[in-house]
Formats: C-alpha cells, structure tokens, sequence
C-alpha cells in the first residue's frame, strides 16, 4: 500500500504536469452514453468561455464522441473482481496556442495489435482524398476491421482533424497492452 504522504506528492505531481500541457478535462472509468453527455457539456463550456471557434469546437465535439464510442465499442474487459467486468479507459482533453488534444487509452487484446496497427497506418498514409475513398469502401463492404463499425471512427477522425492519429501501444502482460491513440485539432483563431 501506498504511503499518504508518497499519494499527496504524487497527486500534487499529476496537477502539476496537468496544468503544463493544459489539460482541461480528464477521466477514468467506463464509458456511457451519460458519461459522453456530460463530457461534451463539460467541453462546451470551456470552450464558450475560451471563445474557440465554432467550427474547432464541432471537430473537438466529433473527435471526442468518436474516441469515447472506440472506447465503449472495443475496450478489453477489466476483470473488477468476482464483482463484475468493465469495458473500462482513459479520456484527456488537452490543448495548446495551436491546437487541441483528445487522448484515450483502453486495453486490448495483444492478439488485435497487428490489424489495428495495419488499419492506422493506413488511415495516416492516405491522404483527403484517399480517406474518402476508403470511407466509401468501408460502408459498402466493411473490410478493414472485423469488429463493429469497421474502422470507420478512425477514418471519420482522420478527415475531420486533417492530421494523421498519433498511436502507441504499451504492454501490460502476455495476454493484452494499453492502446493510446490521440487525435490533434487545430485551433482555428
């Protein structure tokens, strides 16, 4: 067990390195519909009072409930105890002078990193044009990805940032890895 002084000092390290990459909104848990309502409320707000855009508020909204669905849809379940499972992750908002930040992470299944890998590095190869197409393609046939929705949140993503997905994966054990994607939106002025 952690000390209570070692947890301060280390709650008090997290505000800090919140505060330097501007982090506005961050979570832990599982992902709801009512979650994803309160989160884009919660956006809403910060945003008004920051007086962004409307048109880098819609791509921030679109991202956010993009990512927040990839998490509900296809997050590994966490074994919680004899209780229950959870398809559980983590959600950050961040931003800087030029642009904002949507960061999760979820687990997944160590036996899903190649084809997730294959599919992003697809999507970031591919340019306005070319993400078109594959949209198309994956709304009739559905071909890049075997689970629900084919992929389609990561290529919606893609246009509508106009900036390639940022991915890493980070392993946990032999059976599954932590998977964290992030998503830029510039800051229209």
């Amino acid at each position: 067990m952690i000390k209570e002084s070692e947890f301060i000092k280390s709650v008090f390290q997290f505000y800090k390195l919140m505060k330097q990459n501007e982090v506005s909104l961050v979570y832990e848990g599982e992902i709801t519909h009512d979650i994803t309502k309160a989160f884009t409320s919660l956006t809403e707000s910060a945003m008004d009072k920051a007086d962004e855009s409307s048109s880098t508020q819609r791509k921030v909204f679109h991202v956010m409930v993009e990512c927040l669905q990839n998490i509900s849809k296809h997050a590994e379940e966490v074994d919680l105890g004899e209780v229950h499972k959870e398809k559980r992750g983590v959600f950050l908002i961040h931003k800087d002078e030029n642009q904002y930040g949507v960061t999760t992470g979820n687990v997944v299944s160590n036996d899903n990193i190649k084809e997730l890998t294959n599919q992003l590095n697809l999507i970031n190869s591919l340019d306005k044009e070319g993400l078109k197409k594959l949209h198309k393609e994956q709304i009739k046939g559905g071909t890049l990805s075997d689970k629900q929705g084919a992929g389609l949140g990561f290529i919606d993503i893609a246009k509508k940032t106009g900036n390639p997905l940022e991915f890493y994966f980070l392993d946990i054990d032999d059976q599954v890895s932590f998977f964290i994607l992030t998503s830029r939106i510039e800051r229209k002025k």
